[in-house]
């Protein structure tokens, strides 16, 4: 045998023991297992574990019938363990997370290229209201029962009332400025910095008191609300403006307003980024942490209520990915089937985090300081 393949060899078993724990084969009959369809899989995977495996499934290095559960075993087992060089990698992003404001006003223009992808995928993925954002269901069998769910969740929580004037900060398509205008009787202003999403907010919502303003938040001054929302949009706030967002927010409202904040949290504070999801889908996204969010209210928000819903996002996730492979035929033409394999892969290993309760979803009520009486928390 050869020098290059006996270090193939080694590279194969050093894979396998590494897998081992998470009951993972390779070549196994498992829909768990993988099969590997080309060798450069077993040296990317060890020199940069799960961000280099999610390289090479990209690359078509290899496949299995269940990318999600890969992951959630991955993350469960020691064969989540970051190697060296990838421990180099966060330690880079974290010393450029720290010396530059990656989500400045200037930069945050790059977000909204996600978001810009195309109105046929997110129309095809997403349920008829397009809310790109955890669902909840509680007491939901489909998705759009459970994105209804969530958004009137949101609407009970902030306690909306006719003639309400409410602030949405990252407007997505307008799914909730509609459902609240429609369903409470509220005015709604809406921010998003994505010009399709603010057309196609614009033409949802028109007829409706609701005012869609393509601006970043920090345009925002001198205006009064009686309620926030920010559904899905602090993950593109970044660790270093969590104050100045929390600031806006307590500015912004009226004495006695309530501020819903939701968001995907992490389990541990961190200043560095996921470098493969901001490489090839969330450019600077940042997850927070419930130290960082507490940290940045402190002194200007009073803490009300703290809801935990994270694995309502491995559904919603899965929901989203049978969307998307129901719709691929009418897709394929425009995205191409590099493009199937990376978006199936945002989809399933973060369907995969959330099962393996890595991330969660939260949503946290803020109040005014010396707002008066006791908040019914509401589920």
């Amino acid at each position: 045998m050869t020098r290059a393949g006996r270090r193939e060899l080694r590279l194969e078993g050093a894979v396998r023991t590494l897998l081992a724990p998470a009951g993972i084969e390779l070549g196994g009959s498992q829909p768990h297992d993988i099969r590997v369809l080309d060798d450069r899989f077993y040296t990317i995977g060890l020199r940069d574990g799960l961000t280099g495996i999610r390289d090479a499934f990209v690359e078509g290095w290899w496949e299995t019938d269940r990318l999600d559960d890969v992951t959630y075993r991955m993350l469960m087992s020691d064969a989540s363990a970051i190697p060296y060089a990838s421990r180099l990698t966060l330690a880079a992003n974290t010393v450029i997370g720290r010396i530059t404001n990656l989500q400045s006003v200037r930069k945050a223009n790059q977000a909204r290229a996600h978001y810009d992808l195309g109105d046929d995928l997110f129309a095809a993925m997403l349920d008829r209201r397009r809310i790109y954002s955890c669902a909840y269901w509680a007491k939901a069998a489909t998705l759009d029962e459970a994105q209804e769910a969530k958004l009137d969740l949101v609407c009970r929580k902030l306690q909306l009332q006719p003639g309400m004037r409410v602030l949405d900060i990252g407007c997505g398509w307008g799914g909730f400025a509609r459902y609240a205008a429609e369903r409470y009787g509220v005015s709604v202003v809406a921010l998003t910095v994505s010009r399709d999403q603010a057309r196609l907010a614009a033409e949802s919502c028109a007829q409706l008191p609701v005012e869609i303003r393509l601006a970043d938040y920090r345009t925002l001054a001198n205006d009064k609300f009686d309620a926030i929302a920010s559904i899905g949009m602090f993950e593109h706030v970044g660790w270093r403006n969590y104050g100045l967002f929390m600031k806006l927010a307590a500015s912004l409202l009226q004495p006695g307003g309530l501020f819903l904040l939701q968001t995907i949290g992490g389990n541990l504070s961190r200043t560095s980024y996921d470098p493969w999801l901001s490489r090839h889908i969330f450019p600077n996204a940042h997850i927070p942490s419930a130290r960082q969010i507490t940290a940045a209210a402190e002194g200007l928000l009073l803490l009300e209520d703290w809801h935990n819903f994270g694995p309502d996002y491995d559904r919603t996730l899965m929901a989203w990915y049978a969307n998307f492979e129901r719709a691929w035929p009418s897709l394929r033409g425009r995205y191409g089937e590099r493009f199937r394999s990376m978006w199936n892969c945002y989809l399933l290993t973060c369907a995969g985090s959330f099962r393996a309760r890595l991330n969660q979803l939260w949503q946290i009520v803020f109040a005014t300081p010396g707002r008066e009486g006791v908040y019914e928390s509401v589920r």
